[in-house]
């Protein structure tokens, strides 16, 4: 108890907790768009469900990491050498959450580009397969992103109060940005694909970041940020030529 008071009356505790809240909540985007992308294939009265149990989960995997931070701190230290470079767990799930990035987005765009025909006959197994591995790679991914989320968080601050804290306001915005952030992918089907493009920037991240070449966070989000300026532009204009010919016809 003493502990706890002794950091609530600490400003640097206070600072640390802020960056700390900003930093998970930038980390979460990637895990957000993917969660939204990923839901809105499902049934509508399936999405809202599968989202809060994707959130849900990835609050449960960072928790639950923060509980043995002694070794996830160890997934740090090289464990195999091919072609003379060093790999650590750390490593090597980022490069397998990258490639499935990859895999996963590359399979999204060849998909609206070139939609399957659906069998009816086959509708209600699909939606429950569906429903399933939307889950799966949900928790595949959440599990990549946590351990990202983690270790970034043990770098920066060794109070585990602290941490938990930041975890959990994190995972809370996540959970009230989800379902607005879905919306607006399903009503503007262009921005799936520039999440899509969005999620391959994302996994050749990770896959650098598993080869030892680390990409700063800020250029990835600038990139992020330009391209999305710039659909908002596309957007606004589309909505003024609709608007336009609506008055002349």
């Amino acid at each position: 108890m003493d502990y706890l008071l002794q950091l609530a009356a600490s400003p640097t505790a206070w600072v640390a907790l802020a960056t700390l809240i900003v930093m998970e909540i930038v980390l979460g985007i990637d895990n957000l768009i993917f969660i939204s992308i990923l839901t809105n294939k499902l049934p509508l009265h399936n999405r809202q469900r599968a989202r809060r149990i994707g959130i849900g989960m990835a609050l449960i995997l960072r928790l639950g990491l923060l509980s043995t931070i002694a070794f996830i701190v160890q997934l740090t230290a090289p464990v195999i050498e091919i072609l003379g470079h060093a790999f650590s767990w750390k490593d090597m799930i980022l490069i397998a959450g990258g490639l499935f990035l990859l895999w996963k987005a590359t399979t999204e765009i060849h998909h609206s580009m070139d939609p399957a025909p659906e069998d009816p006959k086959s509708a209600t197994s699909t939606v429950t397969l569906g429903f399933a591995a939307a889950i799966g790679q949900i928790l595949m991914l959440d599990m990549v992103f946590s351990i990202d989320s983690i270790i970034t968080a043990v770098g920066m601050t060794e109070h585990l109060p602290i941490m938990v804290i930041a975890v959990v306001v994190s995972v809370l915005v996540m959970l009230l940005a989800a379902d607005p952030l879905a919306k607006f992918i399903n009503d503007n089907p262009t921005v799936v694909m520039l999440a899509l493009g969005f999620l391959i920037m994302i996994g050749m991240t990770l896959i650098a970041e598993g080869f030892g070449a680390h990409v700063p966070k800020g250029y990835v989000y600038a990139a992020m940020a330009f391209s999305a300026a710039i659909e908002v532009l596309n957007m606004m204009s589309r909505r003024s030529r609709e608007k336009r010919a609506a008055t002349e016809a």
